[in-house]
């Protein structure tokens, strides 16, 4: 088993290296949309979309600290 998945593992780098390689090196439609401005309207949105996980990943770590506190308390109040 362990010997499969060095094997897989390996194929996988292999196979992304051959894909990075077969990238061409000039990207148009970056140049495109930076030339007409849109690539910051593209990484504006990618930064509000990144703030809001972010946001929700702090709430949800707030809400389950609370849980985890009640929990805490109303197990140790049982005899």
């Amino acid at each position: 088993m362990k010997l499969m998945k060095r094997v897989f593992s390996i194929f996988l780098v292999l196979m992304t290296a051959l894909l990075a390689h077969a990238q061409p090196q000039e990207i148009e439609m970056a140049d495109g949309m930076r030339a007409e401005g849109k690539i910051y309207v593209v990484v504006a949105i990618l930064v509000v979309i990144l703030l809001g996980l972010i946001g929700y990943l702090v709430l949800l770590d707030r809400k389950t600290s609370r849980l985890e506190e009640k929990y805490k308390e109303n197990r140790q109040s049982r005899p």
